[in-house]
């Protein structure tokens, strides 16, 4: 084997698996990240004394490619299992969800309704051909199986404040991934199971990182890639800081909007291509809390006054010494909504969560923050599966891909580890 100096852009949980099976398999990869920090949108934060990440994850009994690193690197031990409960705020109240009896005590659906609603869902977990279900419009295929009753009730809003304008032209197929994820993450009918890593995703993204570099790779931060130079239809390196530096190989994990400006010399078919991949953006509140807002750790939303789809009380998984929750506020980059301040969606979120609670307190919330990412999850419609170029562009040496290139998965660490380290074997064959 012929060692090779190759540069990956990206230290998200993709690139950072492209580089740790590359340095694993004898090569020196080294990682540019325009960031101060490791991680992308898995990075943490100080949020006052408290290391977590900006945005919420979680851990299912299938994420296999998460779990083998965890293998490889010692981190197993740290990895736990917790029965998790999810619940539904509608009509102004809170009430369960989740299990099958739960759906049959739901308040506010008919029992027609109910019926169609658990069997689209059981056989989401069931289906294994997903191909048929690229061609179909997902919030069509819904409302086929569920009715317009439980479409209204439990999908319609979900819908409206996650994907706005692209509603109607979203992948079937897509859609239908994340129902099988959290259904597969089931151990029994009536219960769930998710898991946490010890000190969130840094435990082993940091893993990852001083193995890397333990075997000859680096990661440089506040490394901003300007271009990626090529010349007579092969790569030649990358220009860093005003300076160049030669490559081997390039490969390219960054979120896909950035791919025509860092790789202007691409064919313009190839550039028509990335540019017409449309992503949707976040603004995601932190809050920290002296009280327990609820006793669930997904809590689905359908209130005329909350503009969110639902929220997410980590504490719930992971024990910590504050209750911690997570608030999602998703939209198109262009939408009003992405521009204005951070207060406002704080306010809002204090609202919401006083709404949901009446017992919390002004003094109950210790601290809130608001992150934002513009290129927070790609948006898949019918037929996305042959609308992406391949992976190894028809430039020598060349690899591009973001979480769009597992579909239709949804994103996810476990599916950019395995996807990120089958791409380096396949660079280097």
């Amino acid at each position: 084997m012929v060692q090779q100096r190759i540069a990956v852009l990206g230290a998200g949980p993709m690139g950072l698996a492209v580089a740790y099976q590359l340095a694993r398999d004898g090569h020196q990869p080294v990682v540019f990240e325009a960031d101060d920090r490791i991680g992308g949108m898995t990075a943490a934060f100080d949020f006052s004394g408290l290391a977590i990440e900006r945005y919420y994850h979680f851990h299912c009994i299938s994420d296999h490619a998460f779990l083998t690193v965890l293998d490889e690197l010692g981190l197993a031990s740290r990895m736990h299992w917790v029965a998790t409960h999810m619940g539904y705020w509608y009509q102004n109240r809170l009430q369960p969800w989740g299990n099958p009896l739960a759906l049959l005590r739901f308040k506010g659906l008919g029992l027609v309704a109910k019926l169609r609603y658990a069997l689209h869902a059981f056989l989401c977990t069931q289906r294994k051909n997903w191909q048929p279900l690229d061609s179909l419009e997902a919030s069509a295929w819904i409302q086929r199986w569920v009715g317009a009753e439980a479409y209204e009730v439990l999908w319609r809003r979900l819908f409206d404040y996650k994907f706005y304008h692209f509603t109607g032209h979203l992948s079937a197929a897509w859609i239908w991934s994340r129902i099988r994820r959290i259904g597969r993450s089931r151990y029994s009918l009536w219960r769930e199971k998710l898991g946490y890593l010890e000190g969130g995703s840094d435990t082993l993204l940091q893993a990852m990182r001083q193995d890397l570099e333990g075997r000859g790779g680096s990661v440089r931060l506040r490394a901003p890639v300007s271009r990626v130079v090529m010349e007579q239809d092969r790569v030649l390196g990358l220009e860093v800081g005003g300076a160049f530096e030669a490559f081997d190989k390039v490969i390219s994990t960054v979120p896909l909007p950035y791919v025509p400006r860092l790789m202007p010399d691409l064919p313009q078919h190839l550039l028509a291509q990335f540019k017409a991949i449309d992503n949707i953006a976040v603004v995601c509140v932190i809050v920290k809390l002296r009280k327990q807002l609820s006793a669930n750790f997904w809590l689905n939303t359908n209130d005329p006054e909350m503009d969110i789809p639902g929220l997410v009380e980590y504490s719930n998984l992971r024990p910590l010494d504050q209750h911690i929750v997570y608030v999602p506020f998703y939209m198109p980059g262009d939408h009003p909504k992405f521009a204005e301040p951070d207060a406002v969606f704080l306010d809002k979120v204090r609202r919401y969560l006083q709404k949901i609670n009446a017992g919390l307190e002004e003094a109950d919330f210790i601290d809130m923050r608001a992150s934002r990412y513009r290129h927070a999850q790609p948006i898949c419609p019918p037929g996305f599966l042959n609308r992406l170029p391949a992976a190894q562009l028809p430039v020598a040496g060349l690899w591009v891909a973001d979480t769009s290139y597992y579909y239709p998965e949804d994103r996810g660490i476990s599916e950019s580890i395995g996807f990120g380290r089958q791409m380096a074997r396949d660079a280097v064959r």
